[in-house]
């Protein structure tokens, strides 16, 4: 069976001397782990598009017990994200997500159009880091099953105004009367909301105040974890970056 699809590099590994194993987002397949034999090779047509981080142009076929590339062409490097640890940090954290939340050989194109959009934002500096991971982190959780309920305080069914709490464990939010979890306000629910219910090429189109900018990017954060029940070390790393 060969596939062909167009795909991101999420993880290189090294096998023996002149051969990787690519962990690629494919939009067609989720999730797919192939060899890219003689990759390393500097002369290799496959060298610069089994990068970490490249987008690519993939042919791959099925042998017996393992996915090989026959072919590779790259369509975006992503070179401005290689030159600051910040932004190369974040962007692993990107593909370790991918790596933990996208499923393996469903369609995933979705999934990648959000990993590839963050990129290029983040790249390009058009918004802040905190602001990208934030908006990632939230749509990978709403593909991925754990879409929040932000419609109304599920104890008294008032939609909540002024002060609220947003409960990291149930995914819901709480009028201030009623109480429980993170403390956020409209300005910060609103931003959820965009989020959650936009198609991806609208996601990106609001901004915050630097306060409720850093809220969000919190409570984005400590739901994902909440809910995934996973310690990701590329986000250690990240995080690393600031203390």
């Amino acid at each position: 069976m060969r596939m062909n699809t167009d795909a991101l590099v999420l993880k290189v590994t090294d096998t023996g001397e002149s051969d990787r194993l690519v962990t690629l987002l494919t939009s067609e397949y989720g999730v797919l782990r192939a060899f890219a034999n003689r990759a390393k090779k500097i002369n290799s047509r496959m060298h610069g598009a089994t990068q970490s981080l490249c987008y690519a142009d993939f042919s791959v076929y099925k042998s017996r017990d393992s996915y090989i590339i026959d072919d590779a062409v790259a369509k975006e490097v992503f070179f401005g994200l290689r030159d600051n640890i910040e932004k190369l940090a974040l962007a692993q954290y990107f593909c370790a997500l991918a790596v933990e939340l996208v499923p393996e050989m469903e369609p995933s194109r979705e999934y990648l159009r959000v990993i590839l959009n963050s990129m290029h934002l983040l790249e390009t500096e058009r918004r802040s880091n905190d602001f990208l991971k934030a908006v990632t982190e939230l749509k990978f959780m709403a593909l991925s099953g754990f879409m929040p309920d932000l419609t109304e305080c599920p104890r008294c069914g008032n939609d909540p105004q002024g002060e609220m709490y947003f409960n990291i464990a149930d995914g819901c939010i709480y009028c201030k009367s009623c109480g429980g979890g993170e403390r956020i306000n409209s300005t910060v629910l609103a931003a959820m909301r965009h989020v959650c219910s936009n198609p991806i090429e609208r996601m990106y189109s609001f901004s915050l105040p630097k306060q409720d900018e850093v809220r969000f990017a919190k409570v984005c954060e400590k739901f994902l974890l909440s809910q995934t029940g996973k310690r990701f070390k590329a986000l250690d790393f990240y995080k690393s970056l600031f203390q």
